[in-house]
Protein backbone atom coordinates (compact mmCIF):
# COMPACT_ATOMS: atom_id res chain seq x y z
CA UNK A 1 0.00 0.00 0.00
CA UNK A 2 2.70 2.71 0.72
CA UNK A 3 4.38 1.66 -2.49
CA UNK A 4 1.02 2.66 -4.84
CA UNK A 5 0.94 5.42 -2.60
CA UNK A 6 4.08 6.74 -3.23
CA UNK A 7 3.28 5.91 -6.85
CA UNK A 8 0.22 7.60 -7.22
CA UNK A 9 1.92 10.82 -5.06
CA UNK A 10 4.51 10.76 -8.09
CA UNK A 11 2.05 10.30 -10.57
CA UNK A 12 0.17 13.36 -9.28
CA UNK A 13 3.30 15.49 -9.10
CA UNK A 14 4.34 14.64 -12.80
CA UNK A 15 1.13 15.62 -14.07
CA UNK A 16 -0.78 16.82 -11.79
CA UNK A 17 -0.22 19.06 -9.19
CA UNK A 18 3.25 20.13 -6.98
CA UNK A 19 3.54 22.08 -3.82
CA UNK A 20 6.00 24.42 -3.05
CA UNK A 21 6.66 26.64 -0.16
CA UNK A 22 6.61 30.57 -0.44
CA UNK A 23 10.11 31.87 1.43
CA UNK A 24 9.89 35.31 0.91
CA UNK A 25 7.42 38.51 1.08
CA UNK A 26 7.73 39.15 -2.19
CA UNK A 27 4.37 37.98 -3.50
CA UNK A 28 2.72 39.78 0.05
CA UNK A 29 -0.13 40.40 -0.01
CA UNK A 30 -1.23 37.36 -2.42
CA UNK A 31 1.49 34.53 -1.31
CA UNK A 32 2.71 34.85 2.42
CA UNK A 33 6.02 33.44 4.06
CA UNK A 34 5.79 29.91 4.66
CA UNK A 35 2.62 29.54 2.66
CA UNK A 36 2.40 26.31 0.48
CA UNK A 37 0.68 26.11 -3.00
CA UNK A 38 -0.08 23.93 -5.52
CA UNK A 39 1.06 24.45 -9.11
CA UNK A 40 -0.82 22.85 -12.01
CA UNK A 41 2.01 20.91 -13.76
CA UNK A 42 -0.94 19.58 -16.21
CA UNK A 43 -1.24 23.04 -18.06
CA UNK A 44 1.53 23.21 -19.51
CA UNK A 45 0.96 19.59 -21.10
CA UNK A 46 -2.00 20.54 -22.47
CA UNK A 47 -1.26 23.70 -24.37
CA UNK A 48 -0.76 26.37 -21.63
CA UNK A 49 1.16 29.30 -21.94
CA UNK A 50 1.99 32.21 -19.50
CA UNK A 51 0.04 34.94 -19.45
CA UNK A 52 0.24 38.59 -17.63
CA UNK A 53 -1.70 38.59 -14.07
CA UNK A 54 -0.77 35.06 -13.67
CA UNK A 55 1.41 33.58 -10.35
CA UNK A 56 4.01 31.59 -11.77
CA UNK A 57 6.67 28.99 -10.41
CA UNK A 58 9.74 28.55 -12.24
CA UNK A 59 13.19 27.62 -12.41
CA UNK A 60 16.02 29.88 -11.46
CA UNK A 61 17.25 31.29 -14.63
CA UNK A 62 20.71 32.01 -13.15
CA UNK A 63 21.43 33.31 -9.96
CA UNK A 64 18.64 35.07 -8.92
CA UNK A 65 18.95 32.78 -5.60
CA UNK A 66 22.12 32.20 -2.96
CA UNK A 67 22.73 28.75 -3.02
CA UNK A 68 21.21 26.79 -0.81
CA UNK A 69 21.59 25.78 2.71
CA UNK A 70 22.75 22.27 3.98
CA UNK A 71 22.58 19.97 6.58
CA UNK A 72 20.35 18.15 8.57
CA UNK A 73 21.22 14.22 9.52
CA UNK A 74 21.34 11.77 6.56
CA UNK A 75 18.35 10.14 7.66
CA UNK A 76 16.36 13.02 7.80
CA UNK A 77 17.84 14.19 4.53
CA UNK A 78 16.85 11.20 2.55
CA UNK A 79 13.44 10.90 3.57
CA UNK A 80 12.66 14.89 2.66
CA UNK A 81 14.78 13.97 -0.77
CA UNK A 82 12.47 11.09 -1.47
CA UNK A 83 9.21 12.95 -0.05
CA UNK A 84 10.27 16.24 -1.86
CA UNK A 85 10.99 13.94 -5.29
CA UNK A 86 7.49 12.09 -5.13
CA UNK A 87 5.78 15.59 -4.74
CA UNK A 88 4.38 15.41 -1.20
CA UNK A 89 6.57 18.14 0.40
CA UNK A 90 8.30 20.97 -1.39
CA UNK A 91 11.92 20.37 -2.64
CA UNK A 92 14.77 21.32 -0.92
CA UNK A 93 17.82 21.02 -3.12
CA UNK A 94 15.86 22.62 -6.37
CA UNK A 95 16.10 26.73 -7.07
CA UNK A 96 12.44 27.64 -7.50
CA UNK A 97 10.74 31.05 -7.50
CA UNK A 98 7.08 32.68 -7.42
CA UNK A 99 6.47 35.84 -9.54
CA UNK A 100 3.66 37.47 -11.13
CA UNK A 101 4.25 37.66 -15.22
CA UNK A 102 4.10 41.27 -16.30
CA UNK A 103 4.37 40.59 -19.63
CA UNK A 104 5.34 37.76 -22.56
CA UNK A 105 7.19 37.57 -25.53
CA UNK A 106 7.22 40.24 -27.93
CA UNK A 107 6.01 42.69 -25.68
CA UNK A 108 7.52 46.37 -24.22
CA UNK A 109 7.04 46.95 -20.92
CA UNK A 110 8.24 49.84 -19.01
CA UNK A 111 8.06 51.36 -15.71
CA UNK A 112 8.37 55.26 -14.95
CA UNK A 113 7.25 57.01 -11.67
CA UNK A 114 4.41 55.04 -10.66
CA UNK A 115 2.78 54.12 -14.07
CA UNK A 116 3.93 50.55 -15.55
CA UNK A 117 2.71 50.47 -19.21
CA UNK A 118 2.84 46.98 -21.40
CA UNK A 119 3.18 47.76 -25.11
CA UNK A 120 2.16 51.55 -24.03
CA UNK A 121 -1.05 50.57 -22.10
CA UNK A 122 -1.43 51.03 -18.82
CA UNK A 123 -1.28 48.02 -16.52
CA UNK A 124 -3.74 48.11 -13.73
CA UNK A 125 -2.46 46.25 -10.59
CA UNK A 126 -4.75 45.53 -7.63
CA UNK A 127 -3.07 42.72 -6.12
CA UNK A 128 -0.27 44.76 -5.59
CA UNK A 129 0.84 44.78 -1.93
CA UNK A 130 -0.74 48.23 0.13
CA UNK A 131 1.84 51.19 0.00
CA UNK A 132 3.43 49.79 -3.20
CA UNK A 133 2.72 51.81 -6.19
CA UNK A 134 3.65 49.74 -9.92
CA UNK A 135 7.51 50.82 -9.61
CA UNK A 136 8.60 51.21 -6.04
CA UNK A 137 11.30 53.89 -7.31
CA UNK A 138 12.77 51.76 -9.89
CA UNK A 139 12.14 52.82 -13.15
CA UNK A 140 13.41 50.90 -16.57
CA UNK A 141 12.66 50.36 -19.88
CA UNK A 142 11.57 50.02 -22.68
CA UNK A 143 12.74 46.83 -22.56
CA UNK A 144 10.96 44.25 -25.17
CA UNK A 145 10.83 40.59 -23.94
CA UNK A 146 12.50 38.41 -26.12
CA UNK A 147 9.79 35.38 -27.91
CA UNK A 148 10.03 32.22 -25.98
CA UNK A 149 10.36 34.45 -22.43
CA UNK A 150 8.29 36.40 -19.92
CA UNK A 151 8.77 39.29 -17.26
CA UNK A 152 7.92 38.48 -13.86
CA UNK A 153 8.00 40.86 -10.76
CA UNK A 154 6.93 40.36 -7.09
CA UNK A 155 3.54 41.44 -5.84
CA UNK A 156 5.28 42.86 -3.27
CA UNK A 157 6.95 45.37 -5.78
CA UNK A 158 9.68 47.36 -3.30
CA UNK A 159 10.88 43.76 -1.82
CA UNK A 160 11.03 41.72 -5.08
CA UNK A 161 14.28 41.08 -6.77
CA UNK A 162 12.67 40.23 -10.15
CA UNK A 163 13.22 40.59 -13.86
CA UNK A 164 13.74 44.46 -12.94
CA UNK A 165 17.14 43.56 -11.13
CA UNK A 166 18.36 40.83 -13.53
CA UNK A 167 18.57 43.05 -16.92
CA UNK A 168 22.36 42.35 -16.88
CA UNK A 169 21.77 38.56 -16.74
CA UNK A 170 20.73 35.77 -18.97
CA UNK A 171 17.66 36.94 -20.75
CA UNK A 172 17.75 40.65 -20.27
CA UNK A 173 15.84 39.77 -16.72
CA UNK A 174 13.28 37.75 -18.96
CA UNK A 175 12.56 34.16 -17.80
CA UNK A 176 12.38 31.14 -19.92
CA UNK A 177 9.05 29.91 -20.79
CA UNK A 178 10.99 26.43 -20.54
CA UNK A 179 11.75 27.69 -16.79
CA UNK A 180 8.30 27.65 -15.83
CA UNK A 181 6.71 24.94 -13.88
CA UNK A 182 3.55 26.00 -14.24
CA UNK A 183 0.41 28.73 -12.99
CA UNK A 184 -0.12 28.90 -8.96
CA UNK A 185 -2.88 27.35 -8.96
CA UNK A 186 -4.03 27.34 -4.67
CA UNK A 187 -2.64 28.19 -1.49
CA UNK A 188 -2.91 24.90 0.31
CA UNK A 189 -1.48 25.46 3.39
CA UNK A 190 -1.59 26.65 6.34
CA UNK A 191 -5.78 26.51 6.89
CA UNK A 192 -6.02 29.92 7.83
CA UNK A 193 -5.03 30.79 4.40
CA UNK A 194 -6.43 28.72 1.98
CA UNK A 195 -7.27 30.47 -1.35
CA UNK A 196 -8.09 29.54 -5.53
CA UNK A 197 -6.63 31.25 -7.92
CA UNK A 198 -8.23 29.22 -10.63
CA UNK A 199 -7.12 26.61 -12.70
CA UNK A 200 -4.42 28.87 -14.37
CA UNK A 201 -3.96 31.44 -11.57
CA UNK A 202 -5.00 35.00 -11.87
Amino acid sequence: MAAVGLVVALLIKTCLFQVFTIPSGSMENTLRIGDRVGVNKLAPLTGWEPEAGQPVVFKDPGDWLPPQPTGGNPVSNALGSVLGFVGLIPPKDDNYLVKRVIATGGQTVQCSGTTLTVNGAKVDEPYLHPGDDSCAGMNFGPVTVPQGYVWVEGDHRSDSADSRYHQRGPGGGAVPVDNVVGPVSAVVWPLSHLDWFGWVGR
